[in-house]
């Protein structure tokens, strides 16, 4: 039953994910990474969120957290898009990114937890 919440999950997070890449690459052109910085930040503070939130049952956990924010959120693409700024020759622009995202990454995290724990 878990598995299948996971994957009910990931049928919506996956696709978003695609979607604001593509925005990203419309808006911004080939090679933008603001696609991947926005999914990542908003699934940080939707986990946050989630797991700040008191007597969540398990299987939202496994639908909301692993199913639609593990596949919304994307670290391989993010670790890619700093490998791929620096083989560029922008090492500035990879650090600010690099930077960036895990500041808002963590801090819309722990944002969401700490509202949450208001609720």
């Amino acid at each position: 039953m878990t598995a299948l919440l996971v994957v009910a999950g990931a049928l919506v997070g996956a696709p978003l994910r695609l979607l604001a890449d593509r925005v990203a690459v419309a808006r911004r052109g080939h090679g933008s990474v603001l696609g991947t910085l926005v999914v990542n930040v908003v699934g940080s503070a939707a986990l946050g969120v989630l797991l700040g939130l008191r007597g969540v049952p398990p299987a939202v956990v496994a639908l909301v957290g692993t199913g639609f924010c593990g596949t919304l959120t994307t670290f391989s693409t993010f670790g890619y898009d700093i490998v791929r700024l620096v083989e560029k020759g922008v090492v500035g622009r990879a650090l600010a990114y690099l930077s960036v995202s895990l500041v808002l990454g963590l801090g819309t995290a722990a944002a969401g937890y700490g509202l949450a724990g208001l609720l």
